[in-house]
């Protein structure tokens, strides 16, 4: 497969779903509340933040240049000498050579700068860095001269969205995580909902599901297990029923056949008379094998290569049917060993009643086994009429027969229903179609072992 197409299918299955889209969903539902909260929180405390720093520059400002001012001038060297070791704060001269980069950029500045030349003068410089050394840089005078006072940068809190980034990270991470876990919890119910459905139609007897969380999963799992108890009752029930009607019915057509031959009439008459009562008898034998169900606990290894070949052996007996066989060596596939070979069956006495050969009094039938990336292939077809395109579907329908397309039926038309409900009770494929050249072809495709 291409890996484009792959890539589609992956990223489809994930479209597809329900965890994945009850994951996305709460992940784009906590992203934005989370992006909400942050804006609403940096909305509300702007102000109150550009009022705290602002005061706290004017304050070290005022103090700084009081202290300087009122100093002795032998005292300030060791002044300034405290202010760096104590309190992170540096004065330098300011001479007009020095390389000035403008401020921080960013929300809280220009309000900044607006509190404190109010307080300080309009002649108030902000600076990031000055010759290459960062911090928070603000401007004073003392007397005629100019000073630059550094602050860390430490002191100033909130000029930038580090922490908040951090913080955001930290709780989208967290988020995503309860997302996924609450994702999974909700669709746990459904999982095994889909699981127990899944089992029950592949014939076997699943599990009954918890009857408790969730008023709703409650009645849903309540609802399928006693579902499938009454499926099972029933199958339990049509299979008593329709074993005594055979009894029934079989019984009589014996004692029928036996008063047939015992009562003086016409060789033709009796034919007839027989005739008739073996095809009543086939009919019901149909009916049994329809009604019959396929227990997936009677799977076992099937070996298909000398399945077939025993079946084509057998049919290749019959003075109107010739076989014609391609069968690949050693292939086995997990199944009821008596259900398929009552398929294959079924498929050479469908094709020999009604894909007779034109302008022969034979039917030509082809049987194929092949194994390809661990799926085996079975084809059985005949080389006659076909079948119109549009009325092939109605062929695997129950009770449908196709006369003027495949010749006179002489069943109650559950060959190929039975064919494929044995079929869909392994899990495996059925395709039915023309064949080139004329006649029916159908595919069956299992997973091979």
């Amino acid at each position: 497969m291409p890996m484009k197409s792959l890539f589609s299918l992956r990223l489809a299955s994930l479209k597809s779903g329900l965890f994945w889209r009850t994951f996305f969903l709460l992940g784009a539902l906590t992203t934005t509340s989370m992006t909400a909260w942050v804006g609403m929180i940096s909305v509300v405390q702007h102000e109150p933040m550009v009022q705290q720093i602002s005061a706290q520059v004017i304050s070290v400002v005022t103090i700084t240049h009081a202290a300087l001012t009122h100093s002795a001038p032998e005292l300030r060297r060791e002044l300034l000498f405290e202010l760096v070791s104590n309190e992170g704060i540096r004065v330098f001269p300011l001479e007009d050579d020095d390389k000035v980069e403008p401020p921080a950029d960013n929300a809280l500045m220009p309000d900044i700068e607006k509190l404190v030349k109010a307080k300080l003068g309009a002649d108030t410089r902000f600076s990031s860095k000055v010759n290459g050394v960062a911090g928070f840089w603000v401007s004073f005078n003392i007397d005629d001269d100019q000073y630059w006072l550094m602050l860390e940068r430490e002191r100033i809190r909130g000029l930038t969205g580090i922490q908040w980034l951090g913080w955001a990270s930290v709780v989208s991470v967290v988020s995503l995580l309860g997302a996924a876990f609450i994702s999974s919890l909700i669709n746990l119910p459904l999982r095994r909902l889909t699981q127990a459905t899944r089992d029950f139609a592949q014939g076997k007897r699943p599990a009954p599901l918890p009857e408790k969380g969730p008023l709703e999963i409650m009645e849903a799992n309540r609802s399928f297990n006693q579902m499938v108890d009454d499926l099972q009752q029933v199958e339990s029930d049509r299979a008593v029923i329709l074993a005594g009607i055979s009894h029934d019915l079989r019984t009589p057509l014996a004692r029928m056949q036996l008063e047939v031959e015992m009562a003086h009439l016409s060789d033709e008459a009796r034919d007839g008379i027989q005739s008739d009562i073996s095809q009543m008898d086939d009919i019901i034998g149909q009916f049994l094998d329809y009604a019959k169900p396929t227990e997936a606990s009677s799977f076992t290894n099937v070996h298909l290569s000398e399945l077939l070949s025993d079946t084509a052996h057998e049919a290749a007996r019959l003075p109107d049917v010739r076989i014609a066989t391609d069968i690949a060596p050693g292939v086995h596939a997990m199944g009821n060993p008596t259900d398929i070979k009552r398929v294959i069956n079924n498929l050479i006495e469908n094709a020999r009643r009604y894909g007779k050969t034109p302008g022969q009094d034979y039917t030509e039938i082809d049987i194929k086994c092949s194994v390809k990336s661990a799926r085996v292939t079975i084809e059985v077809q005949d080389h006659g009429v076909g079948v119109p395109a549009e009325q092939i579907e109605q062929l695997l329908k129950p009770f449908t027969r196709l006369d003027a397309a495949r010749g006179q039926a002489n069943g109650a038309g559950l060959g190929l229903a039975i064919v494929e409900r044995v079929i869909q009770r392994h899990n495996a494929e059925l395709q039915v179609r023309n064949r080139d050249g004329g006649g029916l072809l159908i595919q069956i495709v299992m997973k091979a072992l």
